[in-house]
C-alpha cells in the first residue's frame, strides 16, 4: 500500500448513507470519503470463501475461549457483510466482507472501535484506488488488524495480513495458494489458514 493521498471530500455524509433503504438486488453501497461506491452482489465463489473465512475465525474464537478462564474471556464474534461506520469526519462507511467484533452482534451498524479485524476479498473488478482507500480508512481509525484476500475466477489465491503498529499497518503474514496451512499471527486469536480451503472444489 502507498502513502495516503490528500483530496477533497465528496458531498455525501454518513447520515446520508444511513438514510438510504437496503438495496434489493444484493449489491453493496458504501461511502468512501464522501463518494458512493456500489459493488455488485458477490459471486458464488466469493460468498463461499467469505463463509469459509468466517467459519475459520469462529472456530479459532471458540478454541481461544476454551483455553481462557471465564473471568479473562473477551466476547468476540466473526461476521460477514455488516455495516461499519468508519469515520463521520471522513464521510466513510463500509460493508467489509468479514469482521471480528469485540461487542455483542446486535444492531445494524457498528463503530470502528467495535472491530478488531476487518477483511476484504477483492474481486477482479475492484480498483487499486478502492482497495487503498478502504485500507487507509481502517488504518486511520486504528482497527487493529486488516486482511486482504486476492482472488481469481475460481476463488482466493492469496492472503496478506496487517497489524497496526503505532499509526500504520505493517504487513505480517503473506500466504499463497499452494503454501498449505500456515499460522496467521495478525489476528485477534491464533488461526491457521490454507488458501485451498477457501476455494470451492468438487467433492
Amino acid at each position: 500500500m502507498v502513502a495516503p493521498m490528500q483530496h477533497e471530500l465528496g458531498p455525501f455524509t454518513v447520515a446520508d448513507w444511513h438514510a438510504l433503504p437496503p438495496r434489493e438486488d444484493g449489491s453493496r453501497l458504501e461511502l468512501i470519503e464522501g463518494y458512493w461506491l456500489v459493488t455488485p452482489a458477490p459471486s458464488g465463489q466469493h460468498q463461499f470463501a467469505e463463509k469459509r473465512v468466517v467459519n475459520l475465525l469462529d472456530s479459532a474464537i471458540a478454541a481461544a475461549e476454551e483455553a481462557t478462564s471465564p473471568a479473562e474471556r473477551q466476547e468476540l464474534t466473526a461476521l460477514s457483510g455488516i455495516s461499519v461506520e468508519v469515520s463521520t469526519a471522513d464521510r466513510t462507511g463500509i460493508i467489509p466482507d468479514f469482521a471480528v467484533l469485540a461487542v455483542a452482534p446486535v444492531g445494524t451498524t457498528f463503530r470502528p472501535s467495535d472491530a478488531l479485524l476487518i477483511g476484504e476479498i477483492w474481486s477482479p473488478g475492484n480498483t487499486f484506488a478502492e482497495q487503498r482507500r478502504k485500507f487507509e480508512a481502517c488504518e486511520r481509525e486504528k482497527i487493529p488488524f486488516f486482511w486482504s484476500i486476492a482472488q481469481d475466477n475460481l476463488g482466493p489465491t492469496e492472503l496478506v495480513t496487517y497489524r497496526l503498529i503505532g499509526r500504520r499497518y505493517e504487513q505480517e503474514n503473506h500466504l499463497k495458494l499452494g503454501d498449505g496451512a500456515l499460522a496467521i499471527t495478525a489476528s485477534p486469536v491464533p488461526v491457521e489458514v490454507d488458501i485451498a480451503h477457501l476455494r470451492y472444489s468438487r467433492r
